[in-house]
């Protein structure tokens, strides 16, 4: 007969781990979906503990490799756009933070939560710790400042002191890159430290109900009263927004408010879609249209609501603003005047509205804002019939008009398609043409970087894999969005987008840029603006679909209006069937 054995009275050492494993750890607490990645030398341990989950059948963030760090950076903004949820990026040192930088600088001003993390060149030079200098490298890649070159466009940043820290670290980084108002934060790993060692008592973790985020709410009620009273008492409200459709409920909520006040609402170049354009309140993408006859101005979530040397007559209206970073402390100079100004989450802030004229509404001033509503029928239809003019100009071959390529794909896409507008120049076109009707279609500028629609395509498919994404884009912005990385990444990873794009041989914005400043000056009167991207020489040749082509897309060219219907349809079924599409048009040229 065999005895049962005493237990063991020594105590059992605790399970060991690298900072590496932990800080996965760390990713999967906080609810991070991807890592979207361009690797190097500082990632070996990263690399290592993903190899070994993976063995181990552990699940960990999906990593999607990008051959650009643009791409990846842009992927993490679209799926953040579309989720409300900041994913990582991982990128190398200081040369992959430097190509991350423009993107960086999108996510910024976009207001998206990302976390960017960069490994730093090893510190131990002569093998005194694991993870040290082993290659010539780690030598020129040692900077003073890494962080200097994303500085200006993080909310935080930091670099990893020890693996002991690392878990409340990725905590404190969440935290700040998902509070109001949102945006990108930063981190660097040194190699040492994500290669050291520790017992997992040492890793307490730090859950997001108690070291989470803070957001924005709603105002106090005497504000609210103030702005409802403000608007019953305007015989003409406008409404400057180009941001609030971030969140469908604000869309919501400033529809029904317009309609219950008589507002007229402009985007100046939005970033979401804001209001229905199908709405009776909507006035199009001019200012300057609805200030000259304006009494009451609201500026909801906006950062440039018009230019203010060209619209002198908004300095005589009363403006209140509503908006989840009212200060604009980051833009060192901002300049429009508000006479109140408010900060919290438009949707609550405008529901809160909503309730007091709505309690306070009677059937007068109900009969006023219907007969305002009608009176703008006519220029409603005035807008509608030059739509219809422009559209209607094919342009002729070589040369088509970008207003009538916006309406075949306005007649030819869904209502649910989400479009992503880098038209540069001719984004005012597309906003008339390609009209959208629901929250979260529409995604427009925001940063100063271009080249931003091709990573955020991807992002916005990955989130939305049974929604159809459509980006236009600039032959100029073309070459700025790493199209080689966006269409590997979309063949590798299955995210068909179609890509539509408007070749007018050069940057139309340079050309204009200068005529704004010297419209009679030597580079006007020589037709010389160095903004030309082809010379017409016989043989030159602009195969922009080529480079889809090479990585398994459809792609084809047209300088055809007649011929657009067919291309956009065959390009269209081949995304449907699982496979990107490039069309590249030869629009009216610079």
């Amino acid at each position: 007969m065999t005895l049962p054995s005493s237990p063991d009275p020594r105590p059992r050492a605790a399970a060991r781990h690298s900072t590496a494993h932990y800080f996965l750890e760390a990713l999967v607490e906080l609810g991070i979906d991807y890592i979207f990645a361009n690797l190097g030398t500082d990632h070996v341990s990263l690399i290592e503990e993903i190899a070994r989950w993976d063995a181990e059948g552990r699940c960990h963030p999906e990593v999607i490799l990008c051959p650009h760090e643009v791409v990846a950076v842009h992927m993490a903004m679209g799926y953040a756009a579309m989720t409300g949820r900041g994913q990582a990026v991982f990128v190398h040192v200081d040369a992959g933070t430097a190509n991350a930088c423009m993107g960086i600088q999108n996510a910024f001003r976009y207001r998206l939560p990302v976390l960017l993390v960069a490994g730093r060149a090893p510190f131990a030079v002569h093998g005194e710790l694991p993870g040290g200098r082993d290659t010539y490298v780690h030598f020129v890649q040692d900077s003073f400042d890494q962080a200097s070159i994303v500085r200006p466009y993080v909310k935080w940043d930091y670099t990893l002191p020890s693996g002991v820290v690392v878990k409340e670290a990725l905590a404190r980084a969440a935290a700040v890159m998902h509070s109001d108002p949102p945006g990108p934060v930063y981190m660097m790993l040194p190699r040492e430290i994500l290669a050291e060692l520790w017992d997992d008592d040492a890793m307490p973790t730090y859950p997001p109900a108690r070291f989470g985020s803070v957001m924005a709410g709603g105002i106090e009620p005497e504000l609210a009263w103030a702005i409802a009273d403000a608007l019953m008492q305007a015989d003409n409200p406008i409404v400057l927004t180009a941001y609030l459709g971030r969140n469908a409920e604000a869309v919501a909520m400033l529809e029904r408010l317009a309609l219950v006040c008589g507002i007229r609402v402009a985007e100046f170049n939005p970033v979401t879609m804001n209001i229905c354009q199908d709405s009776p309140c909507f006035a199009g993408s001019d200012p300057g249209a609805l200030v000259a006859n304006a009494d009451l101005g609201l500026l909801i979530d906006i950062d440039v609501p018009f230019i203010p040397q060209t619209l002198k007559a908004a300095d005589r209206l009363r403006w209140i603003q509503i908006d989840v970073d009212a200060l604009k402390a980051d833009i060192p100079m901002w300049g429009f005047a508000t006479d109140l100004r408010v900060q919290g989450d438009s949707a609550v802030i405008l529901r809160q509205v909503l309730e007091i004229v709505v309690a306070r509404s009677n059937e007068t001033y109900l009969k006023k804002v219907r007969d305002r509503i009608a009176s703008w029928r006519p220029a409603r239809e005035a807008t509608e019939a030059r739509r219809s003019s422009a559209a209607a100009q094919k342009g002729s071959r070589g040369a088509i008009n970008p207003a009538y390529l916006f309406a075949r794909l306005q007649a030819l896409l869904s209502e649910d398609d989400i479009v992503l507008n880098e038209a540069v120049r001719n984004a005012p076109v597309l906003q008339q043409q390609l009209r959208r009707t629901r929250p979260m279609t529409y995604v427009g500028l925001a940063g100063g970087g271009l080249g931003f629609s091709g990573g955020m395509a991807l992002g916005l498919k990955l989130a939305n894999p049974e929604t159809r994404v459509v980006q236009v884009i600039g032959d100029g912005a073309y070459h700025f969005a790493a199209p080689d990385s966006v269409y590997a990444v979309s063949q590798q990873y299955q995210l068909p987008i179609f890509t539509v794009i408007l070749d007018n041989t050069g940057w139309q914005a340079v050309k204009a840029s200068v005529q704004r400043v010297y419209p009679d000056g030597a580079a006007q009167q020589s037709d010389s603006f160095l903004s030309r991207l082809s010379t017409g020489r016989q043989d030159e040749q602009r195969r922009l679909a080529d480079i889809a082509c090479a990585f398994g897309a459809h792609g084809e060219r047209t300088d055809d209006p007649d011929a657009l219907d067919a291309a956009i349809e065959r390009c269209l079924a081949a995304v449907d069937g699982g496979r990107a599409a490039v069309l590249h048009v030869a629009v009216t040229p610079l």
